[in-house]
C-alpha cells in the first residue's frame, strides 16, 4: 500500500478533529468501515439519533457497537436491545470480549448479570416493562440500540418496538439497526417527529453477493436465465429454461399411470386431477450436494422444531459425514468440556449422546426448544468451521453471528402462529441474507429445494426484491387500551396510540399534533 498523499493527510487531520472518537473506534477494528457505518458513526458522535438500513450481513451493528464505545468514553449508560434470548445472550458474550465484563451486563426473561453495568443487553421486552416502571436503572441513559428494528412490523409483537420508541426520554439517543426497506425514509421521518434530530442512512450495497438456485433432481440449477446478473436482476427477470425443463420433466414422471398399466391406482394426481411434482430431494441428498459443489457450511431452514430433529437423525441414518477425524475429535473435546456439569443421568435424559455424534460428523439442529447449553455450543461450534451443516428455525435468521456459504430454504411456507403462510420478500431477504461470510467468500449462495408446490414465478418475485416497504403492526384492540391505561395512565396512554408509526402512517398531521400537545403540556 502506497503512503497516503498530503490531501490525503489533511483530510484524516480534520476527520480526527471533528470526530476524535469515530476515529478512534475506526481505528480499533479489524477492518476499514465502509462509508455508510462511518456515516451513521459521525451522525451519533455529533448528537442525533440514526436509523441504518443495510442488508443482512452488511456490517450495521458496527454503528451499534460505537454507541456502546460513546457511553463508556462519556461514562454514561447504553442499552442494546434484541428481539430474542438467543441474540441477546451472543451479543453480551461479544461485548464482554471486547469491553470486559465488569462493563456488560444482561438482561433477558432467564438471565440477570451485572444489570447495573454501563451498558446492559437486553430483549426490547424487557426495555418496554423497565419503561413502565419507571425503573431506577433508566437514569443516566444516554443511548439505546434497536436491533433489527424493523421487526416492528411482527403482527404478535411489533407494537413493542413502537412503544419503546415513543417512551424513551428526549435525551436518549436511538441507534435503529433494520434490513433494507424501501420506505427507510418515512420511517426516519416518523422518528424525527417522535425523537427529535434523526439521520436516515442507507445502504443497499451487500458486501458478498448473493447467487440465486434451486435444487431439482439432484442437481443445482441457476434461478434466473444465464444473462441475468443475479446480483441486480431488475424486475421480472427470466427464469432459467433448464430449471423449467428439469421441472416439467420431474411432473411428467410422475403423472398417474394409464388403466391397465401393472400396479395402477391413480396415484400422481394432485388437487382437482393436475400432475404432481416429484418427491422434493431427501434432506441427506441435499446436503451431500452442497458438500459436493463446495457450498458449505449451511444453514437449512426448517419451519419446524421436529422437522430439524428429524433432519439430523435423517443425515445420521443415511450415514452423513462432513467432518475429518481431526476436527470430529475437537468437537467432542468441546461439546465434552461445555457438558462437563450436567449429571450423566441428566445428559442420557435429554439425549446427549445422539446430539454429540450428530455434532462430531458435523450436523446439528438450532431451534428454541433446544436446551440453552446445547443451543449455545453448536453458535460456537458452526461459527468456528467445526459444524457444517445446521437445520434451524427462522429465529436463527434475526441477527444470529453464524456465518454461512449457504442457505436452504425447504419450503418458501411457514406457520405464522395461526395459519400456514407464504414467505413475505421481507422474510426471503432475512433468511438468505446470512449466506456469504464477509472476507472468506466470494460470493454466498441461497437455495430453494424444489418441492410439489414449488410456484417459479413467486421465488422470482421473492428473490429478485432487493427492498419491501416497513409497515406498522401497531393495532390498538381494546386489550392493549385498557392494559397501557392501567400501566401508564389515561393521558400518556392516548399520547402513544395517537403517535404510533401505524399513525403516522395513516395521517402524519395527527402524530405531529399529538408530538406539539405533549411538549407544551
Amino acid at each position: 500500500m502506497s503512503d497516503p498523499t498530503p490531501a490525503e493527510r489533511f483530510a484524516a487531520a480534520r476527520e480526527a478533529e471533528h470526530h476524535p472518537q469515530a476515529t478512534l473506534f475506526a481505528a480499533s477494528q479489524r477492518f476499514v468501515l465502509d462509508p455508510f457505518q462511518v456515516a451513521g458513526c459521525h451522525a451519533l458522535e455529533e448528537g442525533r439519533s440514526v436509523l441504518v438500513a443495510a442488508p443482512t450481513g452488511a456490517g450495521k451493528t458496527i454503528v451499534g457497537e460505537f454507541a456502546v464505545f460513546l457511553a463508556l468514553a462519556q461514562g454514561t449508560k447504553c442499552f442494546y436491545t434484541t428481539p430474542i434470548k438467543a441474540l441477546s445472550n451472543q451479543k453480551y458474550h461479544d461485548l464482554v470480549e471486547v469491553h470486559g465484563a465488569e462493563n456488560v451486563g444482561l438482561l433477558t426473561g432467564d438471565n440477570s448479570i451485572n444489570s447495573s453495568a454501563p451498558v446492559v443487553v437486553m430483549t426490547t421486552e424487557v426495555l418496554r416493562n423497565m419503561l413502565y416502571a419507571d425503573s431506577p436503572a433508566l437514569q443516566g441513559l444516554r443511548y439505546v440500540v434497536m436491533d433489527e428494528v424493523h421487526y416492528l412490523a411482527d403482527r404478535f409483537r411489533g407494537a413493542v418496538w413502537e412503544e419503546v420508541i415513543l417512551h424513551l426520554a428526549p435525551d436518549v439517543q436511538l441507534v435503529s439497526l433494520s434490513a433494507t426497506v424501501s420506505n427507510a425514509e418515512e420511517f426516519g421521518d416518523w422518528l424525527e417527529m417522535v425523537r427529535g434530530d434523526t439521520t436516515v442512512v442507507v445502504s443497499e450495497h451487500r458486501p458478498v453477493p448473493l447467487g440465486q438456485h434451486v435444487l431439482a433432481r439432484d442437481a443445482l440449477f441457476p434461478l434466473y436465465a444465464g444473462h441475468v446478473d443475479p446480483t441486480d436482476p431488475g424486475p421480472d427477470p427470466p427464469i432459467n429454461p433448464e430449471l423449467r425443463h428439469s421441472l416439467e420433466r420431474s411432473e411428467r414422471r410422475s403423472a398417474p399411470r394409464r388403466h391397465g398399466d401393472p400396479g395402477y391406482r391413480g396415484r400422481g394426481r394432485g388437487p382437482a386431477g393436475r400432475p404432481r411434482a416429484a418427491r422434493p430431494v431427501p434432506r441427506f441428498a441435499v446436503v451431500d450436494v452442497l458438500a459436493e459443489a463446495r457450498m458449505l457450511p449451511a444453514i437449512y431452514f426448517i419451519f419446524s422444531r421436529a422437522g430439524c430433529d428429524a433432519a439430523v437423525s435423517q443425515c445420521l441414518a443415511a450415514g452423513v459425514r462432513l467432518t475429518t477425524s481431526a476436527e470430529a475429535a475437537e468437537i467432542r473435546r468441546i461439546a465434552e468440556e461445555r457438558c462437563a456439569d450436567v449429571p450423566r443421568e441428566d445428559l442420557e435424559v435429554l439425549g446427549y449422546w445422539a446430539w454429540l455424534d450428530g455434532l462430531a460428523r458435523g450436523l446439528a439442529a438450532h431451534h428454541a426448544g433446544l436446551l440453552p447449553l446445547f443451543k449455545e455450543t453448536v453458535e460456537t461450534l458452526f461459527a468456528r468451521g467445526l459444524v457444517k451443516v445446521v437445520f434451524a428455525t427462522e429465529t436463527l435468521a434475526l441477527g444470529i453471528n453464524m456465518p454461512a456459504r449457504s442457505v436452504v430454504l425447504e419450503k418458501l411456507v411457514k406457520w405464522d402462529g395461526s395459519a400456514h403462510v407464504s414467505l413475505t420478500p421481507g422474510e426471503y431477504t432475512q433468511l438468505t441474507g446470512r449466506a456469504g461470510r464477509r472476507g472468506i467468500d466470494t460470493e454466498g449462495h441461497a437455495v430453494v429445494v424444489a418441492h410439489p408446490a414449488l410456484d417459479l414465478e413467486g421465488l422470482v418475485g421473492l428473490a429478485s426484491r432487493r427492498t419491501y416497504p416497513l409497515r406498522s403492526s401497531f393495532r390498538p384492540s381494546y386489550n392493549m387500551a385498557v392494559n397501557l391505561v392501567a400501566q401508564v395512565g389515561r393521558t400518556r396512554a392516548r399520547e402513544v396510540l395517537e403517535m404510533s408509526f401505524a399513525q403516522f402512517q395513516a395521517d402524519r398531521g395527527v402524530v405531529g399534533l399529538a408530538r406539539d400537545a405533549k411538549a407544551h403540556a
